[in-house]
């Protein structure tokens, strides 16, 4: 089995499992399992950021890492005022476009557009194929929701919940060029405390930590607090 297909067999499994234990948390105890998790998850990844410093550190990365935890920090703030359905919108538009990005890419990249790459410099990796798809199943399964619920003209900010996603991933994506680092959690992983809990979002198979996992979720969730000010 290729390190490719062993990560993609990790990433669908603790996927799977976590969508799972999301799920459930929402729907317990007025969905208080859900918020401590995310803010746990947030308490982490902020740890993994902190731990770039180690790598190397000036006042323009200082700035970048700052921002970074913003994110994080009014992504936790988000969750921990929303009620439903709106968690359902984010879940649905930001896993959404995450999971069909992935799996669209692997099946078509490369396929229609060939080689060329829509963020070459910054995340090599995506393609037009995966961004295009992932983004079209983001909108239209919220769009169903926000049918479903009869809430369009009230709700309808939730349809950028993939491309802000996209921002989301991209920005990180940067974060980690502009401090050398690979995964999110290649640092502290050597610490085995954090080797253990880096095993709960599958982190040991080299496909990133806490951070690589709501990164997204993070920065979608603190701009519709933004958007949600002007609107």
């Amino acid at each position: 089995m290729s390190i490719m297909d062993k990560n993609f067999r990790v990433r669908l499994t603790v996927g799977t499992v976590m969508f799972i234990i999301a799920v459930v948390a929402l729907y317990t105890f007025n969905s208080t399992p859900f918020r401590v998790i995310f803010g746990l998850f947030a308490l982490i990844a902020a740890l993994e950021l902190l731990s770039f410093f180690k790598k190397q550190r000036n006042f323009r990365l200082f700035v970048l890492a700052v921002i970074e935890l913003a994110f994080l920090f009014y992504g936790t703030l988000f969750v921990a005022q929303t009620e439903m359905p709106y968690f359902w919108y984010v879940i649905l538009g930001v896993p959404g476009y995450d999971v069909f990005a992935y799996l669209f890419g692997k099946a078509f990249g490369g396929k229609i557009f060939g080689k060329s790459r829509p963020f070459p410099k910054i995340s090599k990796n995506k393609t037009w194929e995966g961004t295009i798809l992932g983004l079209t199943m983001s909108i239209g399964l919220v769009a169903i929701l926000l049918a479903i619920q009869g809430a369009f003209a009230t709700d309808w900010i939730y349809l950028f919940c993939g491309p802000l996603a996209l921002l989301g991933d991209l920005y990180e994506s940067y974060l980690k060029r502009q401090f050398k680092v690979k995964d999110s959690n290649e640092i502290v992983i050597k610490y085995p405390l954090f080797e253990k809990l880096e095993l709960l979002v599958g982190g040991s198979e080299g496909h990133g930590g806490f951070l690589d996992r709501i990164d997204s979720t993070a920065f979608t969730a603190a701009m519709l607090i933004i958007i949600n000010l002007f609107i």
